[in-house]
């Protein structure tokens, strides 16, 4: 079919809801199935909560950073012989969507549990290792590899200890004080796209 900007948008929005449906089904099913699998390692809760959540965040950082790195190998190799309809970057675009085998997802997941080996705020009982994460992490990073190709992208927000609390942005665990004002902890971040709250996310409030 040719290329025309009401088919791109369509296909843009088609393939945005279903990246959408995935980051929620990725929340209420793998999520706690990697929370299941590091309860039998960890009895702190709230440390299984933000290795998780800090496996989610380092997953975006990692693909963002891949598919930065791919986008300039590709509009590199694709300006040598471009020629409409499409502007270049939407060929770029394009030819990312079409060929996203070819992002390399185990060096992304390294590169996460690298990250995550040296935060400060997570940590492990010295017999086992984040690489137990590593069907999460890599879900995750294909996800947000794939986020990138949409306009606008989408990614999640950013989220800090002792943030006040925001009903748009977040839902409060069950186990929370539902009177305290702030952030206590993460447990899974907000997806936003141009800044705004698309899918909110999760997070503990303690007085």
């Amino acid at each position: 079919k040719s290329w025309s900007p009401g088919r791109a948008r369509h296909i843009n929005a088609s393939r945005r809801a279903c990246l959408v449906a995935r980051f929620g089904f990725i929340y209420a099913q793998e999520r706690f199935d990697a929370e299941t699998l590091l309860r039998t390692y960890i009895r702190d809760v709230e440390m299984v909560q933000r290795i998780i959540y800090t496996a989610a965040v380092e997953s975006f950082y990692a693909a963002k950073m891949a598919y930065w790195k791919f986008k300039i190998h590709v509009k590199e190799a694709l300006s040598l012989g471009h020629s409409g309809p499409e502007s270049l970057e939407d060929a770029v675009l394009d030819y990312i969507v079409c060929h996203k085998d070819e992002y390399d997802v185990h060096a992304s997941v390294k590169e996460v549990i690298r990250s995550m080996n040296i935060n400060p705020k997570i940590s492990f009982p010295p017999e086992i290792d984040f690489i137990v994460l590593s069907t999460l992490i890599q879900e995750l990073c294909c996800l947000a590899f794939s986020m990138q190709t949409l306009i606008p992208p989408l990614d999640v927000a950013f989220g800090i200890d002792g943030e006040l609390f925001n009903e748009s942005k977040y839902y409060r665990s069950p186990d929370s004080d539902f009177t305290a004002a702030f952030v206590a902890y993460h447990v899974w971040p907000a997806l936003v796209e141009d800044g705004v709250v698309i899918v909110k996310g999760e997070v503990v409030t303690k007085r």
